[in-house]
């Protein structure tokens, strides 16, 4: 089983993650959020993964810290799961459809962080999160585990349907490039021979 255990604490924020990679998509998320939890909620559904995490911060500033450190926790607890990385298909994508929104999601898990974030709101909060900071929790991740990823939205009216549609899609993606081939016979999926 691929799992990882980290906790992260700063001046500014406290979390702590348990991940299993091969999990069924069971979660336990306490985030003060509620829509982030909402969101890392509908990440682990659709990716299978199992995720235990608990989150506090410092709110009365600003959610940046918070939702930024939750986003490089979640990095590193899945870069430290996935350990070599042979025979994982390294890649993967999801093209999510929700009501009148769509997003696209790709992922690839190559040792080198980029992010492209394509995404606008309508509004500053959708519930209790601030839409500003949804391109920094994506870069947080992606610096941390080391992988290329997209976040595109060409559709969509409601931001909810938006935003959710962005973290099923993101599920998909990682479960996809996070699995396992058999016809890969445990290598590494580079012809590098090193991510």
């Amino acid at each position: 089983m691929r799992k990882a255990k980290i906790e992260r604490k700063t001046k500014e924020t406290d979390i702590k993650i348990e991940l299993n990679i091969d999990g069924s998509g069971k979660y336990n998320i306490k985030n003060p959020v509620g829509f982030l939890t909402h969101s890392l909620e509908n990440f682990a559904k659709h990716g299978l993964f199992d995720i235990k995490m608990k989150a506090t911060g410092d709110l009365e500033a600003d959610q940046h810290h918070l939702i930024e450190d939750c986003a490089i926790v979640l990095g590193q607890a899945f870069k430290k799961a996935l350990g070599d990385k042979k025979g994982i298909n390294r890649a993967g994508y999801f093209v999510y459809p929700m009501d009148e929104a769509l997003a696209v999601v790709a992922v690839d898990i190559s040792g080198r962080p980029y992010l492209q974030f394509d995404a606008k709101f309508k509004r500053r909060f959708c519930g209790d999160l601030d839409t500003d900071l949804l391109e920094d929790f994506f870069y947080g991740f992606a610096a941390n585990l080391g992988a290329n990823l997209v976040v595109r939205m060409p559709y969509g009216r409601n931001d909810h349907h938006k935003i959710e549609a962005i973290f099923k899609a993101f599920g998909k993606a990682m479960k996809m490039a996070c699995s396992k081939d058999e016809r890969a016979k445990g290598k590494i999926p580079s012809t590098k021979g090193k991510i």
